[in-house]
């Protein structure tokens, strides 16, 4: 018989990068797009944004360790947490809110991301740590996406450029 290790850890992400505690949480799903009423957080009194979705991955895994083969059970999943997401009523629209949803569904795409990286690697006895390090890039990589994302539609501002992350972030969501 070989020597067992059963792994379990927990970690979460949010945009708003504070340690807090999360409550409510809605978990990414095809058919379930965003309205303004899961939007529930009070909008802080020197607010600029017309919105903020506050969103990330989370993940959790256990991992058996027998004759230094790893049998990796894990779970990634894209969250949007209401209470830390607000927006202003009065200068929000529909183009907006697809704006929020896009960060929200960039979320669930590298949550993909993470899950097939997850799949096709090897681990060590030092699962741990290499799982660490993977959920950090993916993370870095989503931080650096979104960014893009709001920096080329200007904050949803250029409608036009709004539109062609709205097609290419659908397509890459059908694609997996």
């Amino acid at each position: 018989m070989g020597k067992i290790i059963a792994i379990a850890f927990c970690c979460f992400f949010i945009f708003l990068g504070q340690a807090q505690e999360l409550g409510e949480s809605m978990l990414w799903a095809p058919e379930k797009r965003l309205t303004w009423a899961d939007f529930k957080g009070k909008i802080p009194p020197a607010a600029i944004p017309a919105a903020t979705t506050a969103s990330g991955i989370s993940y959790k895994y256990s991992a058996n360790l027998i004759h230094h083969e790893v049998d990796l059970d894990f779970e990634v999943n894209a969250y949007f947490y209401p209470n830390e997401s607000w927006y202003k009523p009065e200068i929000c629209d529909n183009l907006i809110l697809s704006h929020e949803q896009l960060h929200f569904d960039i979320a669930e795409l590298f949550a993909r991301k993470m899950r097939d990286k997850l799949e096709r690697t090897s681990f060590s006895d030092n699962v741990k740590a290499e799982i660490r390090k993977i959920y950090k890039e993916i993370l870095q990589e989503l931080k650096d996406f979104q960014e893009l994302y709001d920096w080329e539609t200007n904050f949803s501002r250029n409608e036009k450029k709004q539109l062609e992350w709205n097609k290419k972030v659908a397509k890459a969501l059908a694609k997996n």
